[in-house]
């Protein structure tokens, strides 16, 4: 009877706090620019290669789309934010490394800066886009954007390697 109480009790924490996903650190390091797999390509193949894998076994392609969905069954967050889709090698137009999460820009920008311990300096709003930026080493720039309206639920984040200034 004790334990069918517990299992009882258990399961209603369950229903009072929900289960979050756990942070994937490698693939959080990747998005903010604190490992770059340009760099690892040239100088660190085995370690680019653990990188592959590790994203292969957590993200399956999305037929010819440039974003990569997490496998079924499969919950991956970074910084507290449920990734939703993984663009490996873009972020928009531009080479780099860049997720999809299920938050709002303001929440996303806020994990963002906490992570980084900066504020995001260079930010606009144009063509119904907003976005800020940080650069924070040589050719790695975070980023962070999303459609300009009150009623955008995700949001595009990432590091840049290289873009035009």
């Amino acid at each position: 009877m004790k334990i069918f109480r517990l299992a009882g009790a258990a399961l209603a924490l369950l229903a009072v706090f929900p289960v979050r996903a756990a942070d994937d650190p490698a693939i959080e390091r990747m998005a903010m620019c604190q490992d770059s797999w340009v760099d690892w390509t040239k100088t660190d193949a085995k370690a680019f290669g653990v990188f592959r894998d590790h994203v292969m076994g957590v993200f399956a392609r999305k037929d010819n789309e440039p974003y990569w969905l997490p496998k079924p069954k499969v919950n991956v967050s970074v910084l507290g934010l449920r990734v939703v889709q993984l663009f490996p090698d873009s972020v928009g137009m531009g080479v780099g490394f860049s997720l999809t999460v299920d938050a709002p820009y303001e929440k996303a920008r806020a994990a963002i800066e906490k992570a980084a311990g900066k504020k995001l300096v260079h930010c606009e709003a144009s063509d119904g886009m907003k976005s800020c930026e940080l650069e924070v080493a040589a050719q790695r720039t975070i980023t962070v954007m999303a459609d300009d309206s009150p009623k955008t639920s995700q949001t595009l984040i990432g590091c840049y390697y290289f873009y035009e200034k």
